[in-house]
Formats: structure tokens, sequence, C-alpha cells
């Protein structure tokens, strides 16, 4: 009977024994983290070194966006706002026609003048006031001859300029306005004074220059 008890009491105790390392074994007790302050703060310190800007680097918000202005742009345009206009464009002004001056039914000769010079003056075919006039191929005419302008005459034939004109002429001994006349062929005398305030006949100063129209 001592002996029962015994047993079953071992058993017992057994069992217990088992189930309390079965639960130790299951189940380890929770383990509390110990925070480790050195290393936080080494890693603040890390973090604060990478963010420090270099020298000669610009520290660039977080908060910009492409969409900002750009300063280049804005300053081109203020450039472009201020600039001065550039001016218009300058009128052109276009020579004045040259007077036109009836043609006469007489006509004077003068130093200088003949009837080829009066033929591209009038735009007149020098055979018509030759023939209308009399006059033979030779003969020589003088200053003060009176010359006949046949009426409904033909046209010169050619070119009736000598030289070309507008331009300048400079005066030599012995110029006129009517043998300038006839040295650029096609212009009047009388145009010739209009243009220098001159008188038709108003004797020139040699050296000085005249316009011709």
């Amino acid at each position: 009977m001592k002996k029962s008890r015994m047993l079953i009491f071992i058993v017992i105790i057994s069992s217990l024994l088992f189930s309390a390392c079965t639960m130790s074994a299951s189940t380890p007790p929770p383990i509390t983290p110990t925070t480790n302050l050195s290393e936080i703060a080494r890693q603040a310190t890390e973090t604060a070194i990478a963010k420090t800007p270099k020298s000669g680097e610009t520290l660039v918000p977080e908060g910009t966006q492409q969409g900002d202005v750009d300063n280049t742009t804005a300053v081109a345009e203020v450039e472009q706002a201020t600039s001065t206009p550039e001016p218009a464009a300058a009128q052109e002004t276009s020579a004045p026609d040259p007077v036109s001056y009836a043609v006469p039914d007489t006509y004077t000769l003068h130093e200088g003048e003949f009837p080829w010079c009066l033929a591209r003056r009038f735009n007149i075919l020098p055979e018509d006031i030759m023939t209308y006039n009399g006059y033979e191929s030779g003969d020589i005419l003088y200053p003060g001859e009176i010359v006949q302008i046949p009426p409904n005459s033909r046209a010169y034939l050619g070119e009736r300029a000598l030289q070309y004109h507008p331009t300048t002429h400079t005066v030599i001994y012995g110029d006129t306005l009517y043998s300038i006349s006839c040295l650029f062929g096609d212009v009047d005398p009388r145009a010739i004074a209009s243009a220098n305030d001159l008188d038709i006949d108003q004797a020139l100063t040699s050296g000085s220059v005249i316009q011709i129209p």
C-alpha cells in the first residue's frame, strides 16, 4: 500500500516537471529592448553632415518646383520691354521731274550753240532744221543768227543725252549756260539757270561748281 502511494506521487511530480520544461522551451520570456543612445547620436551627426552644403555649393530649398520663373527669361523680357524701338524707315524721296519748256518758233544762237545742239534740246530731227532753214552741210553759223524751228517736225533719233545727269559741272574759261547745255545734249539752259539761281545770261566764274538737273 505504501509503495503504491509512493509510485503515484512520483508520477504526479514527474508530470508537473515535464509540463514546466515544455512551457519554458516554447514560450521564452519577453526581452525588453535596450536603447543605445550612442548609436542614435552617431546617426544624427552623420545626417547633419550630409545635408550641410559644401564650399561653392548653393543650398536649394526642397519646395522649389520646375514651374518657378526662370531668372534669365525674366531679364530678357525686361530688356525687350525697355529697348528703344527702331526708327521707322525713312521715306524715299524721288527727284522732282525736270521742268518742260515750250519749243520756240525761232531761236537766236549763242556762243557754243549749233543746229545739232538745238535738235537734241528740243527733240527735233536735225535734218528737219537744216532743210527748213535751207542750210547745207558744212555751213558755219555764228552767234546771233536766228534759226527757224520747224513745226510738226520729226523726233530726234537716238540718244539725246550726251552725258549722264543730274550731276555737277565745274566751270572752265569760256563756259556759258548755253554751251554747258550743249555739252549735256538734252538739258535746257533755262533749267540750269533755275537750278543754280542764276540769270540766263550771267557770266560764270572759272572753277565754280554748278548743278546740272
